[in-house]
């Protein structure tokens, strides 16, 4: 694939043949955004699993210190007393029932979808329509639950859901160029402690493989992993 100018320009800021501590990736990412809206960084972390064995699946959520930046879009289903507390807490939109019509009919303007453990049987319905988009709420990620108020307050706030591709790669946004250097850095060290614990029994061998990080339409900037696992402890 041929590149723009500016994104060449861009890499020649980055050594590729180098992990950069990761202070120094958070500045860099920044530095090398080449386009004019407020570019999402993004980290891909290759790890050493076979995602196709049941046993070595990775897959989590992480609540972000600093959030993604991003205005998240809640859809929870919930009744009674558990959709006051939804809409309490901040979601864009909450039903039943009536939800799930207006799915059905076409509308999905929203990011993710939370529901109430009794409320799948109807939920169970959208299966195909959500399925698709990867908006079915899971246990996994937190958002078949009753404590609908944190499940909510988590999402807007910065909650990340994380999963291990077929490639064993797993891609996940810390920010924005915007924010400033230390906040990536926070970001991105949450994220990677947070599948460094998720580390599944079956996994042999050396588990955090690479780490790399680059804004949208950026270069790549390869980080240092004890680097940011010791940032997270810290």
């Amino acid at each position: 694939m041929a590149h723009g100018r500016k994104y060449l320009e861009a890499a020649k800021l980055v050594d590729h043949g180098r992990a950069y501590p990761p202070d120094e990736a958070a500045r860099l990412a920044k530095e090398t955004t080449t386009v004019k809206f407020d570019a999402t960084v993004e980290a891909h972390l290759r790890l050493g699993v076979d995602p196709r064995h049941a046993d070595q699946m990775v897959r989590g959520t992480v609540v972000l210190p600093h959030g993604t930046g991003k205005i998240v879009r809640v859809a929870v289903f919930a009744q009674g007393e558990k959709a006051q507390e939804a809409l309490r807490a901040g979601a864009d939109e909450v039903g039943g029932d009536d939800l799930v019509k207006k799915i059905e009919g076409g509308w999905l303007e929203f990011d993710v979808a939370i529901a109430t453990p009794d409320s799948m049987g109807m939920v169970g319905k959208l299966g195909k329509i959500l399925g698709r988009r990867g908006l079915m709420p899971n246990p996994k990620a937190g958002t078949i639950t009753f404590d609908v108020e944190r499940a909510v307050k988590e999402v807007k706030g910065g909650r990340v859901e994380f999963r291990v591709d077929k490639t064993a790669i797993v891609h996940a946004p810390v920010g924005k160029s915007s924010f400033e250097a230390n906040a990536l850095l926070d970001n991105l060290a949450a994220l990677v402690d947070a599948i460094n614990r998720a580390k599944p029994a079956g996994a042999k061998g050396q588990y955090l493989r690479s780490l790399t990080i680059a804004s949208t339409m950026g270069p790549g900037i390869r980080v240092d992993v004890p680097g940011v696992l010791a940032a997270a402890v810290a």
